[in-house]
């Protein structure tokens, strides 16, 4: 099983170099904001690990993590509808599916209240990027709503992924 977990990880670390995240996308509705999150191999990646991330902490970690990045991710695109101005979004996404690989692959036993932070902290930079992708006729219900569902399908992808394959983080000493 730590087999399992190593490689999956080091598949994540691997691809972050494809994370090109996302210019050329045409959000106009529901539609739109639901693909978005599965056309951004970065999206996909950090989407899956938050599920494995739960997965592997168990309890109450299965809903109340991948809860708290949906929240965030909506106020993120909250603050890209607003035109507020948030720097090094690319970069932070990046860097999460980096901190997320490395969570995975360390078996990091964080607490609760640490892991909805990281994972909400790095939701504000996905919910900014999608929100400031959002094309001027789309309405913002439509594609907050398809992109909130989007995310929680690949969530539950992993967390289905990680509670089936046995996932569980390091014994504290």
């Amino acid at each position: 099983m730590k087999q399992k977990l190593f490689l999956s990880a080091a598949a994540l670390m691997a691809m972050t170099g494809l994370a090109e995240a996302h210019p050329g996308h045409d959000n106009s509705g529901f539609l739109n904001g639901f693909i978005h999150p599965f056309t951004g191999i970065d999206h996909i990646m950090a989407m899956v690990a938050v599920g494995l991330f739960a997965a592997m902490l168990g309890g109450r970690a299965r809903y109340l993590v991948p809860s708290s990045f949906v929240v965030m991710m909506v106020a993120g695109a909250g603050l890209a509808f607003s035109g507020f101005v948030l720097p090094y979004v690319e970069t932070a996404i990046w860097a999460s599916v980096i901190v997320l690989s490395a969570v995975l692959l360390l078996r990091w036993n964080a607490s609760l209240s640490v892991a909805m932070g990281l994972c909400g902290f790095f939701a504000v930079f996905h919910g900014f990027a999608h929100g400031s992708e959002m094309p001027v006729n789309a309405t913002g219900f439509g594609y907050g709503a398809g992109f909130v569902i989007a995310t929680s399908a690949l969530h539950l992808i992993g967390l289905s992924a990680g509670m089936f394959a046995g996932f569980k983080a390091a014994k504290s000493a």
